[in-house]
């Protein structure tokens, strides 16, 4: 017989869960969430995995445990039956900065990329982690972020409306956000699903550096088994309430889990 929770019990077992203490329901995916630094994090941190939480929730397809320390980023057995990379079939970087890893821990998060074939899924900063210390980081995410010259409204130009994770957009969208601006990256190792229209901002601002014209957007790229999604979109909290994107990041989780198929190979950049 099914047991009605009492309220206030039912709101508890909400927080709990929310908390990443409850087991998840049978056939969930699960998604290990990191945020911020030790030294900062951003503002809609919190807001975005509320929102990937939110939508794991609405979907039934997966649940988000978020911390912002790196004590589950392993494979080696942790104390008093806590999870470690081996329950997770994704992990969200919405990071800044280096974080304290050890390089067992950096070996392990690559084995279960490149060896189990499991996701990487980047939010906005999480391009700007390990630039300094980490260089397979950078290869897999697909870039570092280099200076931001461009916080305003700008056109977005979908690159793929085949793909996925970008299909449901108009060919382009405007939207209110910080730009970043990526080095080592190239379009060549990706391919791009969305990227800036450079004639909706000034290119003669200040520490715009990139001569080629291609600010990509979001990509998606395989990394030895496993699948990647970045995109650095994301610095207001109004980003992530927008419906579209919210759909982007479902379909983006859907791909990386496997369960969607989408092309990989490199396009050409588009025409403005």
């Amino acid at each position: 017989m099914k047991r009605n929770f009492p309220p206030a019990a039912a709101l508890a077992a909400l927080v709990l869960a929310f908390a990443g203490l409850l087991p998840a329901q049978d056939g969930k995916r699960h998604i290990l969430a990191l945020g911020g630094s030790e030294s900062f994090a951003h503002d809609s941190v919190s807001h975005a995995m509320f929102t990937l939480a939110k939508i794991g929730e609405r979907t039934g397809l997966f649940d988000v445990r978020f911390h912002t320390d790196t004590t589950l980023l392993t494979k080696k057995k942790l104390k008093g039956n806590r999870k470690n990379l081996d329950y997770f079939d994704a992990v969200f970087f919405y990071t800044q900065g280096d974080l304290p890893l050890t390089d067992d821990q950096k070996a392990d998060l690559m084995s279960f990329v490149k060896e189990d074939g499991k996701g990487i899924l980047v939010g906005h900063s999480g391009t700007d982690s390990f630039r300094a210390s980490w260089p397979e980081y950078i290869d897999m995410v697909g870039g570092a972020f280099n200076k931001h010259p461009w916080h305003q409204e700008v056109t977005v130009r979908v690159d793929d409306r085949t793909h996925p994770i970008t299909r449901h957009f108009p060919k382009k969208f405007k939207i209110t956000d910080e730009i970043y601006q990526l080095n080592r990256y190239s379009r060549d190792k990706l391919r791009v699903l969305m990227s800036l229209d450079t004639s909706s901002v000034d290119m003669t601002k200040k520490n715009v550096e990139r001569t080629d014209g291609d600010y990509a957007l979001a990509w998606v790229r395989e990394f030895g088994k496993g699948r990647v999604f970045s995109c650095v979109l994301g610095h207001r909290e109004s980003v992530w309430d927008r419906a579209a994107m919210q759909q982007m990041w479902l379909e983006g989780i859907r791909w990386a889990f496997g369960i969607t198929d989408g092309e990989t190979a490199s396009i050409a950049q588009a025409s403005e």
